[in-house]
Order: C-alpha cells, then structure tokens, then sequence
C-alpha cells in the first residue's frame, strides 16, 4: 500500500512518545511504502488534488530511534515526489490541533476515493469541545457564552469550582479552574478569555464546565478508541498542583482497567463516531462522565504499550489494511 502521513515537521517529533512515529514505524515494518507531507504540500493541479510528498520508506527492523534518524535524512537526500492524492491508498491526518481548514477541504472531494483517517468533515464536526454536547446526558454541566455577565452568574448559582476552557485548543492549553469565591480575578480571567473590550459579534465564546472532584483522588483515564471500540486505556493524574491531568502538563501515566461505566460511554458514543467517520479517537473520561472527544491526531499508544505491554499501534494497522484490501 501507499501510505501518506500529513503531519507536523519531523524533527519536531520525539518518536519514542508520540503516537504517529509508532504507526508510521509499523507501517515500515509491513512492507508498505510511506509518504510524508505538511499541510502546504497540498495543492490543485488540473481539477484535481496534488500532494508533493517525500518517501520515507526505509529499512527493516530499526530501533525506533535508528528509524526516525533514517527519516530524517530522507528528508534532505531524496527529492520531492509529486503525485494525485488519489494515486495513494490511505492518508494519516495526524498534524496536531488546531485543525487546518484548507487540508479539509481540498481532501473533503477526494475522500470517497482514498482513505483518510479521520474523514475531513468529522474531523471539522469533531475537533470543536461542542462535540460532546452530542452526548450531553454524559458529561458534566455545561454553558458556552460571550456574556461575561451570564457567565459570572452561572458561576455564581454554580456555588463550587468550575472549569473554563476555550473552545478550541488541545493538552490542556487555557484551561483554568475558577471560583466566586475569588471575585476580582473571576471576572478578569472572564473578560480575559472571551475579550470582552471587543463588540459583541467579535468576542470568543467560551465553555465554563462543571469541575469534577473525582479529579483529585483519580484523575482522568485517556481511552484511545479504533473503529468505535476500546483500543487501549491508561489513567493521568498530576503529580503537581496543577489540577490538569494531560501529560504535556506533566501528569504520569498508570495502568488501567476500563470500567463498566467507562465501557457504556464509548458504546453511547460509538453510533456517532462511526457516521462521522471518526475512526480512531481518544475520549478523556473522568469517573462515569465524558470530557473530550480527541479526533486530530489522538496520542497516547507508546505509552499505552508501555503500560500493558502490546503493540496496539499493530490493530490500527490491521484496521486499515482491512479497509483497503476486503
């Protein structure tokens, strides 16, 4: 197969942790011919889409580190590679948030004809924290506003720590824990985040989220879902005063055994996914409620793997040989 991963660059990546290096690597591994691009490497030739990509194909059987190293010099010996986007079997879309509108939609015509995971339009339905108002029966209370006024009351009735977050963003980034109890810098941080010295059409909305105590004790468990069904599970807690519990924010990783509840949330959640094409996610769970949804470039297999010892980046592979050669 020819396999294409749209990415960040290369040698922004530490392969040992990061989720796409395992795929790419097992790609290698089975034979197939890997393609590397960035999001600028799309364009439109003759009605349709071109990607000018480089072949990463290299050697069997490296370390993954020995591996990356032979990408990388891919990168600066080989030359470009020019080919229709439909020439490929699969493309990985993998570039971290936030999603890049353009890449949707020239891959949006295209992706009856090559497989993308995951589809452009879920991924544009998906990526938003709104998406899991889909399933508001499980999550906890939640309010999106630009009315600083309506949101300080809702804190107010709220009566407890709350959860402020941007719409958009991903590894915890601008995601506060808020309190009326702190009423100067609660309506500072609120004009702050939705900005407020702006007309009203302009402002940013924001989500103000029902904060979890179970957070504390527990801390979250990242489940990695393939095809709607539980791939892998590992829990976060902080380690830190943060109350954040994403590894970028330097939680560690435990194992973890999915619950019954935890079982019946991606069972809730799978009908959705699968008709949006969602393919291959990570949902954050805290206790029996769903926080996010993951659907650009979902991490989390190497350290997975490390925690149960599998090499669950092999079934995602499966999976998608599976979908080219039934």
């Amino acid at each position: 197969m020819k396999i294409a991963f749209l990415m960040d660059h290369l040698r922004s990546i530490d392969p040992v942790w990061e989720t796409t290096s395992h795929l790419m690597y097992e790609c290698n591994q089975r034979g197939h011919t890997v393609f590397f691009l960035e999001p600028h490497d799309l364009y439109i030739r003759d009605n349709g889409v071109v990607a000018r990509m480089h072949n990463i194909t290299v050697q069997k059987d490296l370390s993954i580190k020995a591996y990356w190293d032979a990408l990388i010099d891919c990168l600066v010996q080989d030359e470009l590679i020019f080919e229709t986007v439909i020439e490929l079997d699969v493309i990985f879309l993998r570039k971290d948030p936030p999603i890049n509108y353009q890449v949707m939609e020239f891959l949006g015509p295209v992706c009856d004809r090559v497989f993308v995971m995951n589809r452009p339009m879920g991924q544009i339905k998906g990526n938003s924290k709104v998406y899991t108002l889909n399933f508001a029966h499980i999550i906890p209370q939640t309010h999106i506003s630009r009315d600083p006024k309506r949101l300080r009351r809702i804190i107010d009735n709220f009566g407890g720590d709350m959860i402020i977050k941007p719409l958009q963003g991903h590894g915890g980034e601008g995601v506060i824990k808020v309190s009326n109890r702190d009423p100067e810098n609660l309506n500072s941080l609120i004009n702050y985040y939705i900005r407020a010295n702006r007309p009203y059409p302009q402002r940013q909305p924001i989500m103000v989220q029902e904060y979890l105590e179970d957070v504390k004790k527990d801390g979250d468990v990242r489940i990695l879902l393939l095809n709607g069904d539980i791939l892998g599970a590992m829990k976060r807690k902080s380690v830190s005063e943060d109350f954040r519990t994403n590894v970028h924010a330097g939680a560690e990783v435990l194992f973890h055994e999915i619950t019954p509840a935890q079982k019946s949330i991606c069972d809730i959640i799978k009908p959705r996914l699968m008709e949006d094409g969602l393919y291959f996610v990570g949902i954050d769970v805290i206790g029996d409620k769903l926080l996010e949804i993951n659907c650009v470039s979902p991490g989390g297999i190497p350290r997975i793997n490390q925690l149960t010892g599998q090499k669950i980046e092999t079934r995602v592979i499966d999976f998608i040989e599976h979908k080219i050669f039934k």
